[in-house]
């Protein structure tokens, strides 16, 4: 996926449902290693609950900025028990870099892990 700079998992606080935790990602390293759900496109994803994508991150207030080179994002969230425990987040150097072909590969993979999660602690 040449246009995925950065991609990265944050997952809920089982402490603090209200924060976001970064996980393994690869890509340049973030300051954004607690992120409220009250916050910035991960936050936005969590609180509608559905996948956003953003075109160009400087056009949105919400975006919390990790990288100057960044252009566009998409935040898929994750779900165990169809409840939200996590997101995938994947920023690109590139405008609009994110199309229905990444929306419906990325939401497979949420499900994936989703599903590998709640199977890991059943």
């Amino acid at each position: 996926m040449p246009s995925y700079n950065w991609v990265g998992f944050y997952m809920l606080d089982p402490n603090d449902a209200n924060v976001l935790v970064l996980g393994p990602f690869h890509g340049a390293p973030t300051d954004h290693v607690r992120i409220p759900v009250t916050e910035g496109i991960c936050g936005a994803a969590v609180a509608q609950g559905k996948t956003v994508i953003v075109e160009d991150v400087s056009a949105d207030p919400r975006y919390l900025s990790c990288s100057i080179e960044t252009k566009s994002e998409i935040v898929v969230p994750i779900r165990v028990r169809k409840e939200i425990v996590g997101e995938i987040d994947i920023d690109s150097h590139d405008l609009s870099a994110f199309g229905p072909d990444d929306r419906t590969f990325l939401e497979e993979c949420a499900r994936l892990i989703g599903g590998f999660m709640e199977e890991k602690h059943s």
